[in-house]
């Protein structure tokens, strides 16, 4: 069944109710409810319960939610050993303002590129100490994560965002078999969007472009009062204990070793990576607990009820996840992404086709939450367009990524919004509303770059 205009509803009501709420997951959570009622009538509750069961089944978004849950656990040894601090304490020594530090906090996230859920987490527990510090509010250090994960993962190919899209192609049969990596890296200098949005951050955080809006007004409240919008209370409370450097640099170096774990081909006498985020943040964790029992830095007791209070403190998000992963299924089932694609058709010719695929696929991906998933909706039909216009398919195919970059920088309740709130103990909502005047900057500046590109 075809539901038009209908298939809008949703999601407006998830926007509307967020706005006046200011609760994202209750936001959501409504949203889904209101999609199957559309659907289902009476008979919703039956689907709602069936897609969460689904949803929680789903091997991908198992992972997701593992690889979360265990980060809160790596993050919280880090804290509770004193490594984090010993961290910021170092970095202390050589920053002297808070430009300095946001700028510190940018480059750390540049560094950390294999995927943004591993940099998000990891830039914010590693950099909270040291910005708090100078009074940057923690809305700002939550923007300058968000701006640098999501955009670096797509501008650096052997991310995970890199190896998900260039199979994409290659299903899609843009790309021959084993040829949509070098597709993809033919398409990065049109990745417009997350080009603009990692090179705004530096311009924000040392002053060349004025504060606006919502983080005008966080940023004054921080300097003038010291009240820096944090949501982390429980966490930033926690006692530290008298770890040094080592502590903090050792368990970060074996999470990223394990994470892409080199491995040698006997046979072909080659090295290659083998990137895996779960497997690396399980080793992590057993070397991190192995190194500070060896240190006793604490009890075995306290060690392990830090593990179990790293995964409380990741409650919040992993029932935002879930609710998020409801709401794109639900959006899926009612046909909001053909519907919007289907309006804007007749309106594509060989020079507005790009700039159209990357301002409608924003709209869908930021109304929607769901980044990776709208653009595989949209492949089928925006490269057949591409082909039958003579665009170019790298021009396209930096149009569809930017789109997914700016719905999972911008998007309310995206996962990476979620996480890089979590990742600087911000509110999400706050989060959203500072940094989207930002996000739109760079979306505009894409948008004519995607125009002239095309002529």
């Amino acid at each position: 069944m075809e539901y038009g205009i209908v298939s809008l509803l949703p999601t407006a009501l998830v926007l509307v109710l967020a706005v006046i709420t200011r609760r994202t997951l209750e936001s959501v959570i409504a949203g889904a409810i209101f999609a199957f009622l559309l659907m289902d009538g009476i008979g919703f509750v039956d689907t709602l319960a069936e897609v969460s069961r689904d949803v929680l089944m789903d091997e991908d978004i198992a992972w997701i939610i593992l690889v979360c849950a265990l980060y809160g656990v790596f993050i919280a040894l880090l804290v509770r050993s004193g490594g984090s601090m010993a961290f910021g304490n170092l970095l202390l020594k050589r920053l002297r303002s808070k430009g300095q530090s946001l700028f510190a906090t940018w480059l750390l996230g540049l560094v950390i590129f294999l995927d943004d859920y591993l940099n998000s987490l990891t830039v914010g527990a590693s950099m909270k100490a040291v910005t708090d510090r100078f009074k940057a509010s923690r809305a700002m250090l939550a923007y300058v994560i968000d701006s640098t994960a999501a955009p670096m993962c797509l501008l650096i190919p052997i991310s995970s965002w890199g190896a998900y899209f260039s199979g994409l192609l290659e299903k899609n049969s843009v790309a021959a078999d084993g040829q949509g990596f070098s597709l993809f890296v033919e398409s990065i200098p049109y990745m417009f969007y997350p080009i603009f949005a990692l090179f705004l951050v530096p311009m924000v955080v040392l002053g060349f472009l004025p504060r606006i809006g919502p983080m005008r007004e966080a940023e004054e409240l921080a300097e003038a009062t010291g009240e820096l919008g944090a949501t982390d209370g429980d966490n930033g409370e926690m006692e530290s204990g008298d770890g040094g450097p080592s502590t903090f640099f050792l368990p970060i170096l074996a999470l990223l070793f394990f994470t892409v774990l080199p491995t040698f081909d006997w046979e072909t006498s080659t090295l290659s990576m083998n990137d895996d985020l779960l497997r690396g943040v399980i080793a992590g964790i057993l070397f991190t607990v192995v190194y500070f029992a060896y240190l006793r830095l604490m009890p075995l007791s306290e060690l392990f009820d830090t593990c179990t209070y790293g995964i409380k403190i990741m409650v919040p998000v992993l029932a935002m996840l879930l609710a998020l992963f409801v709401f794109v299924e639900a959006n899926h089932r009612i046909g909001l992404t053909e519907y919007v694609i289907q309006g804007v058709k007749p309106y594509m010719n060989a020079t507005m086709l790009p700039v159209i695929v990357f301002v409608t696929m924003s709209a869908v991906s930021f109304a929607t939450g769901s980044n990776w998933g709208v653009i595989a909706i949209a492949m089928p039909v925006a490269f057949p367009l591409a082909q039958a216009y003579d665009v170019s398919i790298p021009l396209v195919i930096g149009a569809l990524l930017s789109a997914s970059g700016f719905g999972s920088h911008a998007c309310f309740y995206s996962d990476s919004t979620v996480l890089s709130a979590q990742g600087a103990g911000c509110n999400t909502y706050q989060h959203a509303v500072t940094q989207l005047p930002y996000a739109l900057i760079a979306a505009a500046v894409a948008a004519v770059g995607f125009l002239f590109a095309a002529t």
